[in-house]
């Protein structure tokens, strides 16, 4: 069997490259794609050469990033996490052969999943699989920054995504994918207001048309915001702040904006230094909290309740909700697989924007 698997090979350098894939052992799958999502932060980051990962490995046990021994890290030949397929071949009772599904396996056209040790999601065949690439694993990132949200507020005892933000005042910095699809969650859990703030026209465009209020992050939005977000004698700003942008700067914002003793959620994937967050001013005045929320981990405590597959279906829920509107307003780019190299290339370039960009495999 063969398939065709997006690789980097060097920075700048993407191509589309013929591979083998194994026999389908017992109880697994073979996947045929569909349609795969690009995520662009953190892929572009492998194409520009500057991922934190291409430097230095993870102790997994330590939680530690040390100094990598091993070989140059390219090429990488697993790039992506958004994809949809059909399965063509089923050695499991638990998935027939015709079920569509999400799983992040990277950009290919084909693969062979374990279920048992890979997130596969079953998704309901009237669902547009342009959409179902959010499923298995970017649409989680944004439900489990709503969980970090809930468990912030309310101890473990997690029931709902809403009660972290149902009829608070909800910030957003960074009108990227990951920030637009978090404010909708926001919007669909029961918060009073969601404000966006992003420096791009084009992306604040996107969620007034969303229904958010939107604020250029050059116009210091934290003083607009403690002024609107007025809750009594020196408590002023956002209830929570969702921090989606992967710059010091978004997150100097972030903590600027917030009441006494909030909370940033983080979802942000930061390459670079933290020379404009000053930690000696709003953070320590007023009494702040950063919290990560990465899909790696659910808050300590709700594990019992709260797992990937729950986080997959708060996505498919949205989803269906919002579907209509993710795919106008969300969706810039829809292109053939054998366009992608050209089309990661321009982006790491700056010689083309896109917002989502999804790539389809006939």
């Amino acid at each position: 069997m063969k398939r065709q698997n997006l690789v980097v090979l060097a920075p700048g350098q993407v191509e589309l490259v013929d591979e083998d894939l194994p026999d389908v052992p017992e109880g697994g799958l073979l996947l045929r794609t569909l349609t795969t999502g690009l995520s662009a932060g953190t892929e572009l980051a492998f194409v520009k050469g500057d991922h934190p990962g291409l430097h230095e490995q993870l102790d997994p046990e330590l939680g530690l990033f040390m100094p990598s021994s091993a070989p140059a890290a390219y090429p990488v030949r697993r790039l992506g996490y958004m994809e949809v397929a059909r399965v063509e071949e089923s050695r499991t009772q638990a998935f027939s052969v015709g079920d569509l599904v999400a799983s992040p396996y990277g950009h290919a056209t084909a693969h062979v999943s374990d279920p048992v040790r890979e997130h596969v999601v079953p998704l309901p065949d009237d669902l547009d699989p342009v959409l179902g690439v959010y499923v298995a694993h970017l649409g989680p990132i944004c439900a489990n920054g709503l969980l970090h949200a809930a468990a912030d507020a309310a101890g473990p005892s997690v029931h709902g995504l809403d009660e972290g933000v149902r009829g608070r005042r909800v910030l957003v910095t960074g009108a990227g994918l990951i920030g637009l699809l978090t404010a909708l969650m926001a919007q669909e859990h029961g918060a009073e207001e969601v404000v966006v703030v992003d420096a791009d026209p084009r992306r604040r465009e996107l969620a007034q048309k969303l229904g958010m209020t939107a604020l250029d992050s050059e116009d210091d939005p934290a003083f607009v915001l403690k002024t609107r977000w007025r809750h009594g004698p020196a408590d002023h700003g956002a209830d929570v702040v969702f921090q989606c942008r992967g710059r010091s700067s978004a997150l100097a914002t972030a903590l600027r904006s917030l009441r006494p003793q909030g909370t940033v959620i983080d979802l942000a994937f930061y390459t670079g230094g933290a020379d404009a967050v000053r930690l000696g001013n709003e953070f320590h005045h007023n009494g702040l909290t950063v919290r990560c929320a990465q899909i790696g981990r659910v808050p300590r405590g709700t594990s019992s309740m709260w797992d990937r597959h729950r986080l997959s279906a708060e996505t498919i829920a949205l989803l269906r909700a919002r579907g209509d509107e993710i795919r106008e307003h969300l969706i810039t780019d829809v292109v053939d697989l054998h366009e992608a190299p050209g089309l990661m290339c321009d982006l790491a370039e700056r010689r083309r924007h896109v917002l989502s960009a999804v790539f389809t495999v006939d």
